[in-house]
């Protein structure tokens, strides 16, 4: 089982950028973020192969962020920039070892048992 930690969200305005980071415990992995908003079902938005060559990203973050692997820190990031109020949520990360990293965003949601804590982004207009 992959353990997680996820961190570097905040509060900012529209129009600003943040950097999320996670942490996990396998780095070898087919690895992705995840995002709930209030009221909303946790869905996948970005999702990254092992080797870091391939990326899934979701209509709704397609050109404002971006997914990235960090091999020396082993560490996944995932830039987010212009920020909009819609993008308010809990943040997720997700690994799966042997897994493929498209079939980790669109049904991870449903097939991922172990979660890290989340970071909480808040965008405010």
């Amino acid at each position: 089982q992959v353990e997680l930690t996820e961190s570097g969200g905040g509060s900012v305005q529209a129009g600003e950028s943040l950097t999320l980071s996670c942490t996990p415990s396998l780095y070898d992995a087919a690895m992705g973020w995840f995002r709930q908003g209030p009221g909303k079902q946790r869905e996948g938005i970005a999702c990254i192969s092992r080797n870091g060559d391939e990326t899934y990203y979701h209509e709704a973050v397609k050109g404002r962020f971006t997914v990235s692997r960090d091999n020396a820190k082993k560490t996944l990031l995932l830039q987010m920039n212009d920020l909009k109020p819609e993008d308010t949520a809990m943040y997720y990360c997700a690994a799966v070892v042997g897994g493929y990293y498209l079939r980790l965003c669109l049904v991870g949601v449903d097939e991922v048992d172990n979660w890290g804590p989340g970071t909480q982004v808040t965008v405010s207009s």
